[in-house]
């Protein structure tokens, strides 16, 4: 008898055992639904685990998966054939050189300044560092014993500013540096300058011309130091010995002189008038000559102004810019520096530099420790170049002075001195300070058309050209003349008027794939040939 299938069977009364055959159908991946009874197949298909479907079902299943995997083929052989197949215009184009990428910049209206820029030293007009070379006392080392003014401190003229071995060291007004002992009897215009600083104190030179060490300059002398609170050193160290043996002579010359005038009056023996009136004439050779004598000691004697003892200054207010001693210690070298006159500002132009820059010329000092800023003019540029100087000032002995901010030992390199003098008075705390200068070379007159300079190409014709750039990427090139340069930009004059105006974009340069940018003989770049739409 045929086995009933599960579609013809009604549900009958479950057993026992049925209910525990129904239970274990999933575990029996679905074979009890085509084997078992009515019931056990009911059973395993409402539990719907997922893992008994029946034949139909699993294939279903397969079919779909077919499917994917046969789309996920399809569509991978289409990349790799996309890959490997590529146009003629695509190949001519990648065998191609890149596209260059055009660097433009916009042209400007304004004024150009052509600058030069330095560092440069605040210094004093002029500078003088003092080193007295007085002996010691009783022929010992010189020794400073007083110091009576300190650093920064303003001298007056006259106003003692050492004192080395018991002796002063006085400031005056002068120019002219101090190079010899100044005694009685001397001329020249280094006395002139004494009596010119002793006047502008109240000591005037008497009877005396000027330039001549007479009496009247000895009182002047005399006095200066008596104001000062010491004695004058006498010119000629012996107490007075010279002028009082003269006076003997005199004397003596006087005495012969009137004994033989006395004899030859009380004589009338012609041999004896003879002899006395030859012993006359004589003595009075004599007293000729001893007065002459006499009057060359009187000259001679006096006090002097020794070279040791006096520092001049050209212009009051002077300063203390330093000082190098104190009470005690020996003399070795200069013991103070002092500076005068208006603070200038120095710098060296390299030889490049020298051509750009002339008297008269605008200049910016900028303090670059605290941005103080000052304007100046360029008072002098040397014609000739010089050492550069380390910023010390100048050893000169005593009373030597320099010109403009002659002060620094010339240790450097060479340069060209440049003197700028600033349109006011720099603050005192800026003297010895670096600084740094800009120097107007040139300038514009007004505003004028500017381009950088990489803008600017030089053409096979020998014309001067920039490469202007319209709005749709055509290329125009202009014929130019050029003017002003300075900080990257150069002045273009277009040589055909409105060929050339304010914010169009000029060439600078061309980038290309490797990033160089601004390489010269590439298309539509400064100095190469045409580029890509562009119009001669």
């Amino acid at each position: 008898m045929a086995e009933p299938s599960v579609r013809d069977t009604a549900p009958g009364p479950r057993t026992p055992r049925d209910t525990r055959r129904g239970a274990r159908a999933p575990v029996e991946a679905g074979t009890a639904t085509g084997t078992g009874t009515g019931t056990e197949s009911g059973t395993a298909t409402e539990a719907g685990s997922g893992f008994d479907r029946g034949p139909r079902a699993s294939r279903g299943a397969v079919g779909v998966a077919a499917l994917v995997v046969g789309a996920v083929l399809l569509t991978a052989s289409g990349v790799v054939a996309g890959s490997l197949i590529t146009s003629p215009a695509q190949l001519a184009a990648d065998a191609g050189p890149p596209p260059p990428d055009v660097l433009t910049a916009r042209v400007e209206r304004r004024v150009l300044r052509e600058t030069v820029v330095l560092r440069g030293t605040v210094v004093a007009g002029q500078t003088v560092r003092v080193a007295p070379l007085a002996a010691g006392g009783e022929g010992g080392v010189p020794v400073v014993t007083k110091v009576p003014v300190a650093a920064g401190e303003a001298v007056r003229p006259g106003q003692v500013v050492l004192e080395v071995s018991g002796r002063p060291v006085v400031v005056l007004k002068g120019r002219l540096p101090v190079y010899r002992d100044l005694r009685p009897g001397a001329t020249g215009d280094d006395v002139a300058q004494l009596q010119d600083a002793l006047a502008s104190l109240g000591h005037g030179r008497g009877d005396d011309p000027r330039g001549t060490f007479g009496a009247g300059t000895k009182r002047a002398v005399a006095e200066f130091y008596s104001s000062a609170g010491y004695d004058p050193r006498p010119a000629v160290a012996d107490d007075g010995a010279a002028v009082d043996g003269a006076r003997r002579a005199v004397t003596g010359a006087e005495r012969a002189a009137e004994d033989t005038r006395d004899a030859l009056l009380d004589t009338a023996d012609a041999t004896q008038v003879k002899a006395l009136r030859k012993a006359r004439d004589r003595a009075a050779a004599d007293l000729a000559d001893a007065l002459t004598v006499l009057a060359a000691a009187k000259a001679a004697a006096g006090p002097m102004v020794p070279a040791a003892e006096i520092v001049f200054v050209e212009r009051f207010p002077a300063r203390v810019a330093s000082v190098d001693a104190a009470p005690g210690s020996p003399v070795t070298g200069p013991l103070m520096t002092l500076s005068s006159g208006r603070l200038v500002v120095q710098g060296y132009l390299q030889d490049h530099q020298k051509g750009m820059v002339r008297p008269g010329r605008k200049v910016r000092i900028l303090d670059e420790e605290t941005g103080a800023e000052l304007t100046a003019e360029v008072a002098a540029v040397a014609g000739t170049a010089t050492r550069q100087r380390n910023g010390r000032p100048r050893d000169g002995g005593t009373g030597t002075e320099g010109g403009e901010g002659d002060g620094p030992t010339a240790d450097g390199p060479v340069g060209f001195l440049l003197t700028a003098v600033p349109d006011r008075e720099i603050p005192a705390g800026l003297a010895g300070k670096e600084v740094r200068l800009t120097v107007e070379a040139a300038s514009t007159d007004g505003a004028a058309l500017v381009v950088p300079v990489t803008a600017v190409s030089a053409g096979a014709d020998g014309r001067t050209l920039v490469t202007t750039v319209r709005a749709d990427g055509r290329q125009d090139r202009v014929e130019v003349r050029t003017g002003t340069l300075g900080d990257g930009y150069v002045e273009v004059v277009p040589l055909a008027a409105g060929r050339l105006a304010e914010g169009e974009a000029v060439v600078t340069g061309v980038a290309a794939a490797t990033g160089v940018s601004g390489v010269s003989g590439a298309p539509g770049s400064p100095g190469g040939g045409p580029g890509a739409g562009e119009t001669p």
